[in-house]
């Protein structure tokens, strides 16, 4: 019994200290990986997004591709006016989003100076003006309008009062003298209202832009502007805040690649809009099946 007794706290002992050396061996471990993780955290990069589809579709995009490589991305929902603020105050590092020469040019005006405006756009075939169903045959100008403003309840629906196509709107309805009222709302209503009238057969005018998925549910035309108080073909530039070039070379280098053409963006918004729950499911599929363009824009 003595004898036994002895040979068991010597194996107690032994496992004693085995045990401890694993658990030594598991803090060093975990230590070392959480080390390894810091090193493989790049920074994080803040995206302003805006509730439009070619919005929703990019920033997630752009969260995918940094996030695969190693950076951490939020995507803080901010409206145009307060995005362009966020920018200059250096509280937003990119602004995805800036349409010229003629719906942004207002915070390009008032923001040149305090943010980096990119010189190339990474879309350069938007198109924005107020549109009316197709089977309004008696209205194919914004000068028809006010012809027809009772059925119209002398309403055009608009939708976030701070974007540069609402402020734009506001001088249009100057210049062509329209008795209606803009409707300030969401894109998402705006969106809900003029399918809704679209389904019924009624009247509803609003301020929309290509590229935008509803022109692929409603058969929309775009009215005549022959002030050009819109514009004619838009550019969609992106912004940063003053020195991201540096704090993210690598990042800066890559989004000034950043190009897409009609088909590209057509199947991203695609994408995203059938996973509208999860729009990063969408982006994900997207970027897995456009490697080599992505490859092109990162060297």
């Amino acid at each position: 019994m003595h004898f036994r007794r002895i040979s068991q706290l010597f194996l107690f002992t032994i496992l004693f200290f085995v045990l401890g050396a694993c658990d030594s061996n598991s803090e060093s471990n975990g230590s070392a990986n959480t080390a390894e993780e810091a090193d493989e955290n790049q920074g994080t990069i803040t995206i302003g997004q805006i509730n439009w589809p070619e919005n929703i579709a990019v920033t997630n995009l752009w969260k995918v591709i940094l996030e695969n490589e190693g950076y951490e991305v939020e995507l803080p929902l901010i409206e145009m006016g307060t995005q362009m603020a966020a920018l200059a105050e250096g509280d937003l590092d990119i602004a995805p989003e800036v349409w010229l020469p003629v719906q942004d040019k207002n915070y390009y005006e008032n923001y040149k100076d305090k943010a980096n405006f990119f010189e190339e756009p990474w879309y350069d075939n938007g198109k924005v003006g107020l549109v009316v169903p197709e089977y309004m045959d008696d209205i194919h100008s914004i000068e028809d309008l006010n012809e027809h403003k009772e059925e119209f309840n002398s309403e055009i629906t608009g939708f976030e009062p701070g974007a540069g196509t609402m402020l734009i709107t506001d001088e249009v309805i100057d210049e062509y003298n329209l008795d209606f009222n803009l409707v300030e709302s969401s894109e998402a209503a705006m969106i809900i209202t003029v399918t809704e009238a679209f389904n019924n057969n009624e009247p509803v005018v609003a301020p929309l832009w290509q590229p935008h998925f509803i022109f692929s549910d409603a058969d929309l035309k775009f009215l005549e502007d022959p002030k050009n108080t819109y514009g004619e073909i838009e550019d969609i530039y992106m912004a940063t805040r003053e020195e991201f070039d540096t704090d993210f070379e690598e990042v800066n280098a890559w989004i000034r690649n950043f190009q897409l053409n009609d088909d590209q963006l057509g199947e991203l918004m695609s994408d995203v809009k059938d996973n509208e729950d999860n729009p990063i499911v969408g982006a994900e599929k997207w970027v897995e099946e456009n490697q080599e363009l992505i490859e092109e824009w990162m060297n």
